[in-house]
Parts: structure tokens; sequence; C-alpha cells
């Protein structure tokens, strides 16, 4: 099978109208719906943007390569779009996108089709090619390139190499195993042949390894490099100077990457390490490290929040429109059953969000070890210590630590699975199988377990202050109550400061339903509501501050805003907690206190939008908050550091 087998010339685009990525995916995809190549493209493009999720296939130099192997694709195909204006790609040199190459793969293609995709990386790498794209009038103009440039054929080049030369052996893979890969695996060839060095190539694609290196390789190596964006086999380049990069940097640097492979400088790899490794964290700084575990748990918690967050938000608009009496406002929410059940379900979704905030920073800090004791790190934080208030009243309930206390959990999680893993490190062989079935969760859990107490139990003295240091105030300016509460519901969203102010404006409900309702109470929803419609604002007004996935998060905030979640802020929140906070907190702060000069009042204790009637000036209540909001938004946007940087 040639190239131009799966380049048609029917759903080619010379001249894409869209300057957006996903508008441009949207355009392309359209072409393979209409031409029979695909069966549904809401399917399809959903692969798409999950595979963009991962790393941005904006390779630099005006190529992206979108990609997937998908369901929904019923023939094999690769779809050309040019932009002579370019695309916001969000790629990874920064710069606008003028060649798309879309690649559609069926979730069954066999590895025929895989190896000519692969191909199409060579026709890339040539000089000159894709000037010669960018000159092409027709589509037919596109397949005769493909026609007649022959890609390099790098494997003679590599036999001419000099056999004295020294050895280099490189591992490329990729999520999908569809294009990077292969890219990668072309770039690095094609420099070495320039530099005079041997090379052989082992590629993790999705027809599976490919040219696996042999322990002879290896041993005859004299450096290796491993540019992946997944696990692979690791523990064989022991003792080995190894240089571990993301797959795309084996594409735009491979000179580079070789110079320091061989150089002598690259760090060896150590056999206690483990087996398998993903993405580089060779020689990173702190800061470097602290963001890649981080982002490792804040991803896998976002859909927790998203779909827990919108389910709530339907369990308060059910409630809203089949009406609630004013003396069940405090069931508002789970009044009527359907409301109650959707409730059930976005408070189920919401149970897990710590436990995988903390659990995936200790998974990727530790990995599979650090799993199940980032889980109970995780949720001892959500959920806090009952055991030290054992013959208490009632009033002593365990307090939570909230995310910054799951956040500091995942990592203390992480830290303590690698120091156990150095002290059983000396276990005869013979033990590895029960040293981690038994060992490790064993001792992990424990261990993190006590260490938690740290975290959790002063935060219960901190929330037991806070309420004391509140009651002390109120009935005083109303302003500065107002900005205070309404601060405090942004410092940790969710957490003991939150809850502190949401506890204690729902304490004045009772006493103020005569006179029409809380000033109190209003403010704090009021600062609740900021900090997630601070996160649409500042994405919507420096869109190119943040990637494509964090755009689309951004709009999932509007419904949580609006529906008073606070929760829905926390992603953005833990990524960058030092430039976030203080910028939600001043949003929030001016929120509660403008409505507290208002003297704005509600009689419900939760609801936003959607018992905003229920104030005794709706208008104004909303104005309020879309004021917080946007000074918290833009101050946020001008201290954020753009996403890929």
């Amino acid at each position: 099978m040639r190239i131009n087998e799966l380049l048609a010339a029917e759903t080619m685009i010379l001249d894409l109208r869209a300057t957006d990525k996903v508008g441009a995916f949207r355009e392309m995809i359209a072409g393979l719906k209409r031409t029979g190549r695909i069966s549904n493209e809401s399917e399809f493009l959903e692969g798409i943007l999950a595979r963009e999720a991962q790393t941005s296939t904006g390779l630099g130099d005006g190529i992206g390569i979108p990609h997937a192997k998908n369901a929904a694709v019923l023939k094999p195909t690769i779809v050309f779009g040019r932009s002579a204006a370019g695309v916001d790609y969000d790629a990874l040199d920064g710069q606008p996108v003028h060649l798309i190459f879309m690649i559609a793969v069926p979730d069954t293609a066999s590895n025929t089709h895989l190896e000519e995709l692969a191909n199409l990386s060579r026709f890339l790498l040539q000089d000159g090619f894709t000037d010669q794209l960018m000159r092409a009038t027709t589509p037919a103009d596109v397949r005769d390139l493909f026609d007649e440039s022959a890609p390099e054929e790098i494997g003679a080049d590599i036999a001419g190499v000099n056999q004295n030369a020294p050895l280099l052996v490189v591992v490329t893979a990729c999520t999908t195993g569809i294009a990077h890969t292969y890219m990668a695996e072309e770039a690095l060839k094609k420099q070495a042949v320039a530099m005079g060095v041997r090379i052989k190539v082992e590629t993790n694609g999705a027809s599976g390894v490919g040219n696996k290196l042999s322990d002879q390789d290896i041993a005859e190596a004299a450096g290796v490099i491993v540019a992946a964006d997944k696990k692979v086999e690791m523990a064989r380049f022991a003792n080995k100077p190894l240089v571990n990069v993301p797959v795309a940097e084996g594409i735009r640097h491979p000179e580079s990457l070789i110079d320091k492979a061989l150089s002598g400088d690259a760090p060896i790899y150590e056999t206690s390490k483990t087996a398998s490794s993903s993405v580089s964290d060779e020689k990173m700084s702190i800061g470097k490290a602290f963001y890649r575990h981080l982002m490792s748990g804040v991803s896998s918690m976002l859909p927790f929040v998203i779909g827990g967050g919108i389910a709530i938000a339907l369990a308060f608009l059910i409630d809203q429109s089949l009406g609630v009496p004013h003396d069940a406002l405090s069931q508002l929410g789970t009044y009527h059953p359907a409301a109650a059940f959707f409730k059930q379900i976005g408070n189920t979704a919401f149970n897990f969000m710590l436990p995988v905030l903390a659990g995936y920073i200790a998974y990727s800090i530790a990995e599979k070890p650090g799993l199940v004791v980032g889980f109970v790190a995780g949720a001892l934080a959500a959920n806090g210590y009952s055991i030290f208030n054992v013959g208490l009243d009632a009033s002593h309930q365990p307090v939570p630590s909230g995310f910054l206390g799951a956040l500091v959990g995942g990592f203390l999680a992480g830290g303590v699975m690698l120091v156990m893993k150095r002290l059983f490190a000396g276990l005869p062989k013979a033990l590895d199988g029960i040293k981690s079935i038994l060992f490790f969760p064993v001792f992990g859990v424990l261990v993190t377990g006590f260490l938690m107490l740290l975290v959790n139990i002063p935060m219960s003295a901190i929330n037991s202050g806070l309420n004391g240091f509140l009651s002390g105030l109120n009935g005083t300016n109303a302003i500065l109550l107002g900005a205070l509460l309404g601060g405090m519901e942004a410092i940790d969203m969710g957490g003991p400061v939150n809850k502190a102010a949401y506890v204690f404006g729902t304490g004045t409900l009772a006493a103020s339903v005569a006179s029409g309702g809380s000033t109190v109470m209003a403010a704090v929803m009021a600062g609740g509501m900021v900090p997630p419609l601070a996160i649409f604002v500042a994405t919507l007004l420096f869109k190119r501050k943040f990637s494509q996935k964090n755009r689309e998060a951004g709009l999932t905030n509007i419904v949580m805003g609006l529906s008073f979640i606070t929760e829905g802020a926390i992603p953005f929140a833990a990524a960058d907690p030092a430039r976030a906070i203080p910028s939600f907190v001043a949003g929030s702060a001016l929120a509660g206190g403008l409505v507290g000069l208002a003297g704005i009042k509600l009689l419900a204790p939760h609801g936003g939008i959607f018992v905003v009637a229920l104030t005794n000036s709706p208008f104004l209540y909303l104005l309020f908050v879309a004021i917080g909001a946007v000074v918290a938004g833009v101050i946020y946007g001008l201290l954020k550091v753009p996403d890929n940087q």
C-alpha cells in the first residue's frame, strides 16, 4: 500500500478557513464524514482531542499531525489541510501550524496500514518537502509530490557508516504509536548518519515493538536515548549513559540528544530505578519535577470535578424548577427525589476527587506502589480523623484538610514509597513478589496514615480558631465581614477555611428568615461563585496562555461557578497555587464586600444562580459576582505563566 492510497484527494483542504486548532479539526473531520470514511464525527473528534490532551501534535516548523486509532473510522485515511495564515495550534515551538496531516486509523487496522503511515514521516523530514507542499496548487499536485519524491533510504546510509563508530541505541514511543514514534525514529536516524554515528532504533508503535533491541545491541551501545511519552522497558539499560526525553524532542532536537548521549555527560541509568519509565525526569529541576507530578494528579482529578459538578448543578436546577417551600430551603438540591438522585451521583463523583488527586501525584512519583498510599492520603484529607473525637460530643467532628491537604498528602505518599523502595531494595529476589503485594502497601499505608496526622490534626485547631474568630466579628462592619468571608471561600475551595466560612454563613440563616435573609450567607455564596467564573474569564481573555484542554475546562467552570460549586477551580488552583489562589481571593473578597456594602440578603444556603431570585436584589447580586469574577480572572491571567513553557 502506498501513501497516495491513504491520502484522498476528495478530503484535502488547501485553504483551511479555521484559525484555531479545534476549528481546523472540525473542518477536516467534516470531509471524512462527507466521503464516508468515518461513521461519527463527534466520536472521532473525541479521539483526536484525547490525543491532543496528552501532548500537542503540533511538532514545530509549521507541521501538525493529529491522529487517532478510533472505532468511528471506516477506512484508513490521511487528510491533508493547509492554511496560509496559520492555525493557532499550541504547537511545541509556539508558532502557528500551516500544514496539517490528520491520520484516521480504524481500531482494527492492519500492520500494513500503520507501516505506511510511518512513511509519512520520511517524506516530511526531507529537506524542502514542506516548501513544495506550501506551493502545491491542487490536490493532484500534492499527490504527485508523494509519488515522485521517494523518501530517503536511511537504512542504506546507516549500513555505510564506519563500523568502528560508536553505537547509539534508541527507543521511540508515543501514546498512540502512529505518527510521532516513527517521526522521531527517522529524525534520529537521519541525524546519526550525518554525524557518522551507528544507530539502532526500536519503535514502540501501534503495531507493537519494531526492530527490538537485543541484549548484544545494548551491551555494545555507547549511549541510550529513550524518546517516549509512555511506559517502555527500562531495566535493560542499567548502568548505561541514558537520555530520557519526550518523543517530540527526538523530532525537534536530534543532534543535541545524540551529542548528549555520547558525550559522557548523560546520567548513568541505575538498577534501583523501576523497570519502566515514561516522559523524561533526567536532571529535572525541583520545580519541573513538582509540576510534572502535580499535573499527573490534576489531570486525573479533572473528570471527577466536571462530572460531579454538572450533576450537582442539575440537582439544583430540578429543585428550582419544581419548587421548594421556604421552610425547606436547606434541602435545596435534595428536596425532590429526582434532584436527590442527581445530587447523590454528583456527591459520589466528588468523593473520589481528592483521593484521585493524591493518588496520581503519588503514582507519578513512585509509580504503581505509590497509587494505593496516595489514595489513602487523599481519603484521609477528605474525611479527616475521628479517633481523637471518641467520647466527645457530637459538635466535635473530624475536620478534613481539603484539597490542600490532599495535595500535600500526594507528595507525602510518593516520598514514603520512594523511601520504602530503598529500604526494601536489599531483599532477596525471591521476595520481589511479596514485596509488591504485601510489604509496600501495608507499610506504606501505615506510615502515610500516621504522617497525615501532621496535615489533618492541625487543621482541626485552625478550623476551631476560625469559627471563634468569625463569631466574634458577627454584627460588625458588614463590608469587612463580607469581604473576609468571601475571600475565605476562595482560599482552599472546599477545605477547612472554605467550610468554616460556609458553616458560619448557614448558621446565620435561621435567625434572619423574618428579616428577609442573611447578608452573611449572601456574601459567602458570592465569594464561592467567583473562582470558577474567574477561570472562565481568564481562559477567555488570555487564551494564548492556556492549553486547548484548559480552555475547554474553562467553559465547564461557567456552570460550576453559577451553581456555587467552588471546587470547579481546584484543578487550576492546584496546578499553580501561588498565582491562582491570591487572584481568586482578591475577586471573592471584592464580591463579598460589595454584597455587604449593598446589604443584599439571601434565604437559601446553596444553589448559586438557581436561588438568586431569593435575594432582595437579584440583578445587583449577579453584577457583584461578575465584577469579582472579572477582577480575579484578569489578575490570574496577567500573573499566569503560559502553558507548555
